[in-house]
């Protein structure tokens, strides 16, 4: 099979490359949903990888946990038919076993293995020697060193086509994604690791279908490398994550609906325009690190004086002063509440540490 993560980088339409579209039912179900829905699928022209759930870690007992390798035979008639690769999760060193057997082409390692470095090695084990691609989806919880040390222990197994899904993570009390994207984590993997493909999994972000587009387009405007949607003939009557999937059809309306962008222009006009403004954006950030370190210099006057005085260093009537005021003027400024409320904590932590510091230097 052609390596398929060699061209997936978001380029000019006249390229060969191309953004990479996963698509196909959470769950394998039946040996007629899971052809149905891979040959609409191929039938769209959209779709280059083919997967399907055969194996379901779920998060309690008494869900359904996937049909079990008794699927695989109906996954491999599906890319006979179709001509497309199949993708499967795998959790254990049988089940990379039994998907390799059946000829699976990518395998990837689901967020609840991430999430364990022992059930990684067992994966990493299994796959030595193996000539597959293999993509790791961010752990459940927002670490990123456990996703990168899955994708050590991986590339330590001799794996040489290696992606990244980035599916969000799970967020007590979150009510506006099923797992929110915190895009930053995704972006500062891959700032540390930009040879690695990234691919962005909106269907578990969002949770419901309505969101999925916009979401999709949020990871292309930040230079994902490809999409992997679920999608089913029956989606309200799928016998998992039935709110998250679309049929086939719905999927190609979502990805026509994409603005498909680049992250290079040829234009020399744009290119001077984009670099002057970058320029301004340069000085102003040097100017907020200059405001950033007087500011802590006063921090530290007050924590000196603070300590002279025998008062604590955290004065929360202040900090609430402090905030109420941010909003309100952030507001008239166009910044968002949100935004605010994460500035001024990296802020006070910062002012609180060197507080701390001059309170207790001897």
């Amino acid at each position: 099979m052609e390596q398929v993560l060699t061209r997936t980088k978001f380029a000019d339409p006249s390229s060969d490359k191309k953004p990479l579209i996963i698509s196909g039912p959470c769950s394998a179900e039946s040996e007629e949903q899971v052809l149905a829905t891979a040959l609409a699928l191929a039938k769209t022209g959209k779709v280059d990888v083919l997967r399907a759930g055969i194996w379901k870690p779920r998060t309690r007992p008494g869900s359904f946990e996937g049909i079990g390798t008794k699927g695989l035979p109906w996954l491999q008639k599906a890319k006979e038919l179709t001509g497309l690769p199949l993708a499967v999760e795998v959790a254990t060193a049988k089940q990379v076993e039994d998907a390799l057997h059946f000829g699976v082409d990518i395998l990837w390692v689901g967020a609840r293995t991430t999430v364990n470095p022992f059930s990684v090695q067992e994966v990493a084990d299994a796959l030595k020697g193996v000539d597959k691609t293999v993509l790791i989806k961010n752990p459940i919880n927002p670490d990123l060193e456990l996703w990168i040390g899955a994708v050590e222990r991986i590339q330590k197994a001799g794996i040489k086509e290696l992606g990244l899904i980035h599916r969000g993570f799970s967020s007590y009390g979150n009510t506006e994604y099923r797992n929110a994207p915190m895009w930053h984590l995704a972006i500062e993997l891959k700032r540390r690791h930009p040879e690695l493909p990234m691919i962005c999994d909106p269907s578990h972000i969002c949770g419901k279908r309505d969101t999925l587009q916009a979401v999709a387009q949020e990871a292309i405007d930040l230079d994902y490398d490809g999409l992997m949607l679920e999608s089913h003939v029956d989606p309200d009557n799928a016998w998992s994550d039935a709110k998250q999937q679309v049929t086939p059809e719905r999927l190609a309306e979502i990805l026509d609906s994409i603005v498909w962008r680049r992250e290079h222009s040829d234009q020399k006009e744009f290119n001077v325009a984009l670099e002057k403004l970058r320029a301004q954006i340069n000085q102003i950030d040097d100017e907020i690190m200059l405001l950033l370190g007087n500011r802590m210099k006063v921090a530290e006057k007050i924590g000196l004086y603070k300590k002279e005085n025998n008062i604590t260093i955290l004065q929360t009537n202040r900090w609430n002063e402090i905030l109420e005021r941010s909003i309100q003027k952030g507001d008239k400024l166009g910044l968002t509440k949100e935004f605010i409320l994460k500035y001024f904590d990296a802020v006070h932590l910062e002012s609180i540490n060197r507080q701390n510091k001059v309170m207790n230097e001897q």
